[in-house]
């Protein structure tokens, strides 16, 4: 996906990016792949592949909650890594407050040096465990919370729903195998204060299959929940997949 087929792909969702936008995302690709020769950051480093795979994916999102791209909503990227899928769609949605998560220092320090670069502002970034950070003082209080990892469903809504605010949404980005995660995850979401709302399914250029899985926030979260760091990944709620 060069520069025009990206500049066209975010029109088609609603979202034209402007002169200085594509500047912020060839600056974000410069200091991505640079990055990368000393931290894992991404296994894709060609230019067209982090355009298609990475960039225009994050900014997908705006498929299974259109809000995102206008309301001044607060959002939080759980394992984020190299800031996808909140940094793209920040640098599009300007008016977002986002939150980053994740457990590696090497890649918060990272994403410090690239915010600061691109001139992102409302970007907090937190070198922490999500089963850690759900316990403490921002827990309940996002928007949306949304996860772009690869572990399974039931795991992400426990790492996710307790940071979301009644009334909020947990997004999933998923690839093929998302709706066929769905049966032991709907036991999670319960238990986790979450109703599976809805899914988006949708097909990258070039005809990569992607799921998002929209869960809305019903009822607080018991305060169990997360369970200590390790703990979702090895006991799911649900059972494993």
């Amino acid at each position: 996906m060069n520069e025009a087929e990206f500049t066209a792909a975010l029109t088609a969702l609603g979202l034209t990016p402007t002169a200085a936008q594509l500047k912020q995302f060839a600056d974000y690709y410069t200091q991505l792949v640079a990055a990368n020769e000393h931290v894992n950051l991404t296994a894709i480093t060609a230019h067209d592949e982090v355009y298609l795979k990475h960039f225009y994916d994050s900014i997908t999102l705006v498929e299974a909650w259109p809000a995102l791209k206008d309301q001044a909503l607060t959002v939080c990227d759980i394992g984020a890594g190299a800031g996808f899928p909140s940094l793209p769609l920040k640098i599009m949605a300007p008016q977002l407050q986002v939150t980053i998560i994740d457990s590696l220092n090497k890649r918060i320090a990272f994403l410090t040096a690239l915010t600061q670069s691109l001139g992102l502002t409302g970007v907090d970034l937190y070198h922490d465990r999500a089963e850690t950070f759900g316990q403490g003082p921002k827990r309940g209080s996002f928007d949306v919370v949304v996860a772009r990892a690869v572990a399974p469903l039931n795991v992400l809504a426990e790492l996710c729903l307790p940071l979301v605010k009644p009334g909020g949404h947990f997004i999933a980005m998923k690839g093929s195998k998302g709706e066929a995660e769905l049966a032991h995850a709907k036991v999670a979401f319960g238990e986790l204060g979450g109703r599976y709302a809805a899914t988006k399914a949708l097909t990258l250029p070039g005809g990569d299959p992607r799921t998002l899985i929209v869960v809305d926030k019903v009822k607080p979260t018991p305060a169990r929940f997360p369970r200590k760091p390790g703990t979702p990944s090895k006991q799911p709620l649900g059972g494993q997949a």
